[in-house]
């Protein structure tokens, strides 16, 4: 029996045994297929945290509304004093309120900027939430490689336990030297462990899943397999490097840090304190009204250096922004060589595996006639087994260009638009 016969099976059966078993036992267990995963997790404490940096700009912003507090004061003079020349007689008491105004266009100054504190906090929330799907994606995938990393490691084990079986028959009948014999079990025992160490890393891999999906349970397994959805080629439309997160990230920054040079410049502006107040004399029969103005004189404080601080500030942000542009611009190129490259590299994998398989049936069968030696047989499993892991790399490296490509079009591997 050869092993995608074997693999095809197990997998026609895990797939049945998905569909027959109830959602409260096995459902519970399994991770969903990965659109669904993806919509599950939208609560996870990473997508949480970029909703709440966008919460904190709107609130930012709100607050930069708001105008200045009035101040209440309460003067007494004259209310102690020599008594012998009448001091309680002018005895004065002022109720007067100061009323700070703004000048130079604070206010608007500071909307502006709350407005772009939010426009830049919305734009890393969508591209944190695409390099989340990205790097969901990619637990999702490493979570299918060890499962199938474990079935390529149970089919070399069983080739190598009939192998051993083969071995000591021709030790028994004295065709082969007992060497041979403990070659083959050496070689069986080293396969043994690598499955072992195969299912360590199906469990590491699906407790990152499960921690990054935020699932208060590990999951036992995946719902779906993204790597057979690489086989079918999407058709997409060249992708605008402008429009990648990256970039709109790297421009939003940038206008919040103009905006932020308009603030301290508009700062530098002296505000003024309007007075109003009414005085009570003792002597007189009703109340004076009072007024004033207060004008700060900007001798010592300019705001010159958060001027400067804020003006460096736009300058790394507009160079960042220039990188974001080069890298988007070169990275949308790249993205469509590297898939390109990857089918192809998939492709020459499945015809080397279908060499190395027969190169394995006919080793085997020339070893079992005494035609050919064991160490034969074990170099054209050991190919086979390469040629295996070939496959799974190529399948691998064509995910992970899919998915580089997908984030540059702002969508999930699968598809699906990433808000």
């Amino acid at each position: 029996m050869n092993g995608p016969s074997r693999r095809q099976r197990r997998l026609a059966l895990a797939g049945m045994l998905v569909m027959l078993c109830p959602i409260g036992t096995a459902g519970a267990q399994t991770a969903p297929p990965f659109a669904q995963l993806l919509r599950q997790a939208q609560t996870a404490p990473r997508v949480t945290a970029l909703d709440a940096d966008v919460a904190r700009a709107q609130g930012l912003a709100e607050q930069a509304r708001a105008r200045p507090n009035p101040f209440i004061n309460v003067y007494a003079e004259n209310f102690a004093g020599d008594l012998q020349n009448n001091a309680r007689n002018q005895q004065q008491t002022t109720f007067q309120i100061d009323q700070p105004i703004e000048l130079g266009g604070k206010r608007s100054a500071r909307i502006a900027a709350g407005e772009a504190g939010i426009a830049a906090a919305q734009a890393r929330n969508r591209d944190g939430r695409l390099l989340f799907a990205t790097e969901l994606a990619r637990a999702y995938a490493s979570a299918e490689v060890a499962e199938r990393r474990i079935a390529l490691a149970e089919d070399e084990v069983e080739e190598a336990t009939a192998d051993l079986k083969v071995a000591r028959a021709l030790v028994g009948a004295g065709k082969e030297a007992r060497l041979r014999q403990l070659q083959a079990e050496t070689e069986l025992a080293t396969l043994e462990a690598d499955l072992e160490v195969a299912r360590a890393q199906k469990t590491a891999a699906l407790a990152r899943l499960s921690g990054l999906a935020g699932s208060p349970t590990t999951f036992t397994g995946v719902g779906e397999s993204l790597l057979d959805r690489m086989n079918a080629r999407p058709s997409s439309g060249p992708v605008d490097p402008m429009q990648a997160t990256t970039v709109k990230v790297a421009e939003a920054e940038r206008e919040a840090a103009a905006r932020a040079v308009t603030v301290q410049q508009r700062l530098a502006v002296p505000n003024i304190t309007a007075q109003l107040g009414v005085r009570q004399l003792r002597v007189a029969s009703g109340p004076a009204v009072v007024a004033g103005v207060s004008v700060p004189l900007p001798f010592f404080d300019r705001n010159r250096g958060n001027i400067d601080a804020a003006r460096a500030d736009l300058q790394g942000a507009e160079a960042r922004a220039a990188a974001a542009r080069l890298e988007a611009e070169t990275g949308a190129r790249a993205a469509f060589v590297l898939v390109q490259a990857a089918d192809t590299r998939a492709v020459a994998a499945q015809r080397t595996m279908r060499t190395a398989e027969e190169a394995y049936r006919l080793a085997r069968i020339a070893y079992e006639a005494g035609k050919a030696p064991l160490i034969e047989l074990l170099a054209a499993r050991h190919n086979l087994g390469a040629a295996r892991g070939v496959i799974l790399d190529a399948d691998i490296a064509r995910l992970d260009a899919r998915a580089n490509l997908a984030r540059l079009s702002g969508l999930s591997i699968t598809g699906e638009a990433v808000q």
